[in-house]
């Protein structure tokens, strides 16, 4: 079943990677990072009120909750520094980076952990390690011609498809809410709601193009840095996690996260910035935010039941969700080079289930 729960949360993780590129176009990376974790803690609470966990906090070890304090300051780290690298550089060139954590997470799983390192897992480090390098693509020349904001490309259609029947559902509820069935009324904010998503997944596009040529090579660093701070997520997870509910776990590491996260933003005197953050931000980073939330859910049931060095690479496997909405709808192209890559990651992780 933790297998199931590792996919799952590799599915949310990589929907969370597209969600975010697109609500963080207009806005500082920390206080995205910050109003984002606001959603993620709600979510996360209501889980545990679900499920009846809250009864159990009186129960949690100093261990634990050291433990479980240490993975969410590692996992703020990590936010912080993804956020900031996916702000200024390409979808499909941070992920790849971020995602190389696996190898650090199965090493230090070996170490710390003791997890037996098997001849199928040094392949799978292999196959991951070359995958990522193939995938790490160098940045386009300062007179590269960037993409045209006008052009919204051949996609837009299916964007506003996904958009309508991603927002359809709240649509027709909010209208039930009110005691309203018309027809025509429905149609008519499901279509304006969905234009509201094609233009805002358009003008991504547009900024992603001209981060590529003002970014430079400074997204590199901070996507390692979140790749390293993410390693030390699992391990120190994995650690905290055993001694209580997953649920409850989560919602307690991510109080930490999100201290830290306004922490940040207070240090930085961006708190201002909130005030003119638009409606259409807004709907991603809360979106985006759900998302992140069931990811950790799922990931760290997960990580409760199985063998880290092999919930971690299937988790990573949201890098392949994530390529594939930010060709389709961030038009993010990758070339040949990227795809072998990505072969090989693919290959590398899926060889741990055997």
């Amino acid at each position: 079943m933790w297998i199931f729960f590792a996919f799952c949360s590799a599915v949310f993780a990589g929907l969370t990677a597209i969600l975010s590129k697109i609500g963080i176009r207009n806005i500082d990376s920390n206080v995205a990072t910050a109003l984002r974790t606001i959603v993620v803690l709600i979510f996360s609470w209501i889980m545990v009120f679900i499920k009846g966990s809250q009864k159990t906090i009186s129960q949690i070890s100093g261990y634990t909750l050291l433990f479980l304090v240490l993975s969410g300051l590692a996992t703020g780290a990590s936010w912080l520094c993804y956020f900031r690298a996916l702000q200024i550089g390409d979808v499909n060139k941070v992920t790849p980076i971020d995602k190389s954590s696996t190898i650090l997470s199965m090493i230090l799983a070996f170490i710390l952990l003791g997890e037996e390192i098997t001849l199928i897992k040094a392949a799978a480090i292999v196959l991951i390690g070359a995958g990522t390098y193939l995938m790490i693509q160098k940045s386009r020349p300062a007179d590269a011609k960037p993409a045209a904001a006008s052009d919204p490309g051949p996609d837009t259609g299916s964007a506003a498809d996904a958009g309508m029947k991603t927002t359809g559902t709240g649509a027709a509820a909010n209208l039930n809410s009110n005691g309203n069935n018309s027809d025509t009324d429905a149609g008519a904010v499901t279509t304006s709601t969905a234009n509201t998503i094609a233009e805002a997944i358009t003008a991504a596009s547009a900024v992603t193009a001209a981060n590529a040529n003002t970014g430079g090579s400074l997204w590199l660093i901070y996507a390692a840095g979140s790749a390293v701070f993410a390693s030390l997520t699992s391990i120190l997870g994995k650690i905290g996690i055993e001694g209580v509910e997953s649920n409850l776990g989560t919602a307690i590491r991510t109080i930490i996260v999100l201290i830290m996260a306004w922490l940040v933003v207070f240090v930085t005197k961006k708190q201002h910035t909130i005030r003119g953050i638009d409606k259409k931000s807004i709907i991603f980073l809360v979106l985006s935010g759900f998302a992140t939330g069931g990811s950790w859910l799922c990931y760290y049931k997960a990580l409760q039941d199985g063998p880290a060095s092999i919930v971690v690479p299937i988790d990573k496997m949201s890098i392949v969700v994530t390529v594939a909405f930010s060709s389709l709808f961030l038009k993010e192209k990758l070339t040949f080079k990227s795809l072998a890559g990505l072969a090989l990651i693919t290959a590398g992780t899926l060889s741990l289930l055997i």
